[in-house]
């Protein structure tokens, strides 16, 4: 993967609107509902999720590894970092939490050998998507990174 690559890879997970910053959670919402429907469904994080893949895998071998994946941490650090207060900071507690374990190595290395393949990566959509879906309505709305609502 070129630097140019790695840096578009960079850009597409950072803020797209300011205007959305009072909204609870609005940068993942805009970065990850693929049909604009207010609503990140199943087939938004799966479709997004395989999309994130392909960016981070430099070698193109259907796998990230450990240099890879050190890439992709680093890369999801600094973005959670940008957008601390819109529902990604600190302060939002096991929303914080879910949204970080859901991309880690550990959540997604089914296998336990140490890299993620596209079928790992995606396949876990759907235990991610419990993760961070605090009401429970079966998508991710602004209501499930409200702090005041949970």
């Amino acid at each position: 993967m070129t630097r140019i690559t790695h840096l578009a890879a960079i850009l597409a997970l950072l803020p797209l609107t300011a205007a959305a910053q009072d909204t609870p959670g609005a940068h993942f919402i805009t970065n990850w509902d693929m049909n604009a429907d207010g609503i990140v469904s199943l087939d938004d994080l799966t479709t997004k999720r395989g999309e994130v893949f392909v960016m981070f895998d430099a070698n193109e071998d259907g796998a990230l590894d450990a240099t890879e994946y050190a890439l992709f941490d680093d890369t999801r650090v600094a973005d959670m970092a940008n957008n601390a207060g819109e529902g990604h900071g600190p302060d939002q507690g096991r929303g914080q939490a879910a949204m970080l374990e859901g991309m880690t190595l550990a959540f997604n290395d089914t296998d336990g050998d140490g890299a993620v393949t596209l079928a790992e990566f995606t396949g876990h959509s759907a235990d991610w998507l419990a993760l961070i879906d605090r009401d429970g309505d079966g998508g991710i709305t602004a209501a499930d990174f409200d702090p005041a609502t949970h």
